[in-house]
């Protein structure tokens, strides 16, 4: 085959072991012209290292897209606003930015006429499925090619195929886990941490201090937020990218977002991770305070069978659905009104929330007070309103019995003394009336 009729192929790469030797395997083994596409989604240490790295290899051209701010504002965003977290605590970092990647791999393979795209995955997790299916929800004539899948080698197999083949890379000796980061958050498995029992070691954690040792006094905070969106941190307008570097910095200090979670992965398998995830853990935090007060209770309500299903379909590489699609017009349409500020306070790895504001609060001081003064609420309507209310429940009673007698055990009888304002031989009467 000529240089001139090889096919091209794009992959994803982030200058680590697997993906090195994937540049000189795709193109030794496979005979491919390979482009590399890195993105920075805030991991990025050097653009200029990456791409050496890259050309060294054997790829014939290099790209770095700083897409940071896109990932945030398109990827992260929705998803904060639609309160989609995985199993109910996972913030969805990682699963939020593999279609981002392969959105930008398609782009880059149009824009240089390959006709495949690859990644560095292995066949026992969920990034695979993520890479290939929103590789095929984008463009599906591409082939989609993953080496980790096909070649039959470990870590130090791959090591040796590097040093064999003059590869550049600072591997040595198998890392004790295995991370991914970008800013929305931070993923740590392996090694000691596959043993659910054992407590995460010190040196699992990197963005987050040890709650315990983070400052007793700890800090306040107040996001503002736009139609759902976050603006400011303290009064301060800052791009969405800065806006969540500063805040896991600061939340990091004091010990929040760390996160110690047994997943189910879409393969079938359980799986224990440990996240850190501060600006995520604060964001959530001061965005679903806003909308208890901005959103009805039946908006409310369904919209966390809503998070739920876009936790689910996000999580297992199905961003680019029809479904996940139709529920972002949804999530769109709830946040017209969640606009205003939350006060938050952090302390040794926790987030309380101190209070909430906003202009469009359905929140109404003169329906909710109990003072004379001020009430405007009219306490004659609740008689009629009980009434009607009650009423299925008073014909079910009355036609077919109450529940009481279809079975319902009594409780137990508790013997009850008389109060006489003595102690009895036993201590004191009103304790033991508790």
């Amino acid at each position: 085959m000529t240089e001139a009729s090889r096919p091209r192929c794009v992959l994803a790469f982030s200058g680590g072991l697997d993906t090195t030797v994937a540049v000189h395997w795709l193109t030794h083994t496979r005979g491919y012209e390979v482009v590399t596409l890195s993105a920075d989604l805030g991991e990025t240490a050097d653009a200029e290292v990456l791409q050496r790295r890259a050309l060294s290899a054997g790829a014939v051209a290099a790209h770095v897209v700083d897409a940071k701010d896109l990932f945030i504002t398109n990827f992260v965003w929705p998803t904060l606003q639609a309160g989609a977290l995985y199993q109910g605590v996972y913030p969805l970092a990682t699963a939020l930015g593999r279609p981002l990647i392969a959105r930008l791999l398609v782009e880059v393979a149009r824009e240089v006429g390959a006709s495949a795209v690859a990644h560095g995955c292995t066949a026992k997790g969920n990034d695979q499925v993520r890479f290939d299916v929103a590789v095929g929800a984008l463009a599906p004539g591409l082939e989609v090619v993953a080496p980790l899948r096909e070649w039959r080698m470990g870590r130090s197999d791959e090591i040796a195929y590097a040093h064999e083949h003059g590869l550049e890379i600072t591997a040595t000796t198998e890392s004790p886990y295995s991370v991914d980061a970008n800013l929305w958050g931070r993923s740590v498995e392996t090694g000691i941490l596959e043993d659910p029992w054992v407590e995460p070691p010190a040196d699992a954690f990197a963005w987050t201090a040890e709650p315990s040792r983070a400052p007793s006094e700890g800090s306040e905070l107040v996001i503002g937020f736009d139609e759902g969106t976050p603006r400011t941190l303290d009064g301060e307008i800052l791009e969405p990218a800065l806006l969540v570097a500063r805040l896991n910095v600061l939340a990091g200090q004091q010990g929040v977002g760390r996160i110690d979670h047994v997943e189910d992965r879409l393969v079938g398998i359980k799986s224990r991770e440990v996240y850190e995830a501060p600006a995520a853990v604060v964001l959530g935090t001061a965005h679903r305070a806003l909308e208890s007060l901005a959103l009805s209770r039946d908006v409310l309500r369904f919209k966390r069978l809503v998070a739920d299903e876009w936790a689910q379909l996000t999580y297992d590489g199905l961003w680019f659905s029809a479904l996940r699609q139709s529920l972002a017009a949804f999530v769109a349409s709830t946040q017209k009104f969640v606009t205003g500020e939350v006060r938050l306070r952090l302390r040794q790895g926790a987030v309380s929330l101190v209070g909430r504001s906003s202009p469009t609060s359905l929140y109404r001081r003169d329906l909710a007070t109990y003072e004379l003064a001020g009430d405007s609420f009219r306490h004659q309507a609740a008689e009629g309103f009980l009434t009607i209310f009650g009423l299925p429940l008073r014909t079910q009673a009355a036609v077919q019995g109450s529940l009481w007698e279809e079975g319902l055990p009594l409780l137990p009888s508790v013997p009850r003394g008389i109060a006489t304002g003595e102690s009895s031989p036993g201590g004191d009467s009103d304790a033991e009336a508790d």
